[in-house]
């Protein structure tokens, strides 16, 4: 049975901070909250900062989790209202049918892959040095790839984006009702590893309708794209109108 989780951050103690800043210490304290050790399941997170003060940490997983370590150092633990709160996914996913509108967010790594970057990063020339390699995953950068990324892969998701409403308006909008709320360059050293992660991270917002209902289910639980471990890939799903 999966589950999905939200865990309110206190961006103000230390550990969130480090949290905050450094996504694989983050990955490995979402792990730690699950009772099976090491982890054999796919676990999705992701960080949502509308209210900077208060950013909320999702979390899905297949088993039931627990986020007492998680409050204890990086959240309100004497708060009178829960600081942590988990939820059965199954009921959303039996809404997924086909037809069903719904509102969606999706933060992901949009990326390609590419022989020979035509202007490869200081850190991928060191690594190409290092150790050729066959190709390198390169990540757009540009607004236009990163939304034609999105566009392009809708009917293998199971899902279409609904004509926007501006678009009908105004020839210069996006022909979807789907936009970029935030786009963020990651870079960080990984343990063990002389050349850092950079990370294209976008997060996109918008509307979808379901096309294959099985696809789409399995994406929700799976993940969408590459970089899963520093908080990519979960796409999650609201009632129309809802945002």
């Amino acid at each position: 049975m999966p589950y999905l989780s939200r865990i309110w951050i206190n961006p103000l103690r230390q550990q969130s901070q480090r949290l905050l800043s450094q996504p694989q210490a983050m990955h490995a304290a979402v792990l730690c909250g699950l009772p099976t050790q090491p982890v054999d399941e796919r676990v999705l997170w992701r960080l949502d900062t509308d209210e900077p003060r208060r950013p909320g940490l999702l979390v899905l997983t297949r088993s039931r989790p627990s986020w007492e370590h998680l409050v204890e150092q990086a959240s309100w633990p004497s708060a009178e209202e829960p600081q942590a709160e988990t939820r059965d996914y199954t009921p959303l996913l039996e809404k997924v049918t086909p037809g069903a509108t719904f509102a969606f967010r999706l933060t992901a790594n949009p990326a390609q892959s590419s022989k020979r970057p035509v202007k490869p990063t200081k850190s991928q020339a060191e690594a190409e040095k290092r150790a050729p390699r066959s190709s390198h995953r390169l990540g757009h950068r540009t607004v236009e790839h990163q939304m034609t990324w999105l566009l392009q892969r809708a009917e293998s998701w199971g899902v279409r984006f609904p004509t926007s409403s501006a678009a009908a308006e105004n020839d210069d909008a996006p022909p979807a009702d789907v936009r970029i709320t935030a786009r963020n360059r990651r870079s960080f050293q990984r343990r063990a590893q002389v050349s850092r992660v950079v990370l294209q991270v976008v997060t996109y917002e918008g509307h979808l309708v379901v096309e294959d209902a099985e696809r789409l289910r399995h994406l929700l639980l799976a993940g969408i794209g590459r970089a899963k471990a520093y908080g990519c890939g979960l796409l999650t799903l609201a009632p129309a109108g809802h945002g």
